[in-house]
């Protein structure tokens, strides 16, 4: 198992949410990430996603986080981006900060 990993998400907050600054409620984020899992399903770019649908300033750079160790992220985030082989998209990933999803880059 790595050490580290490198990432890109797509976060979609909703009312309630840590840190959150969406309008939108729960369910609402549930099936709009949901839509935008259907898309990248489909052969969409992740990157093109990111900037125009996510929450997390990280979209000015198409989602990408960067590199990052165990321990730095939340466990829900963490345990998918650790189990994705590189090149790889997880589901839907819910975290305190809301609906993510993760594509392992390196």
């Amino acid at each position: 198992m790595p050490d580290r990993v490198r990432a890109s998400h797509i976060l979609l907050m909703y009312q309630g949410s840590m840190r959150s600054t969406a309008s939108r409620d729960k369910e609402a984020a549930a099936s709009e990430i949901q839509s935008l899992a259907a898309e990248l399903a489909g052969g969409a770019d992740f990157a093109a996603l990111a900037r125009s649908h996510s929450d997390c300033p990280s979209k000015a750079r198409g989602g990408d986080l960067g590199e990052f160790g165990r321990g730095q992220m939340v466990g829900p985030f963490e345990d998918a981006a650790f189990g994705l082989d590189v090149g790889a998209t997880s589901g839907v990933v819910e975290t305190p900060f809301g609906y993510h999803i993760i594509r392992r880059t390196a």
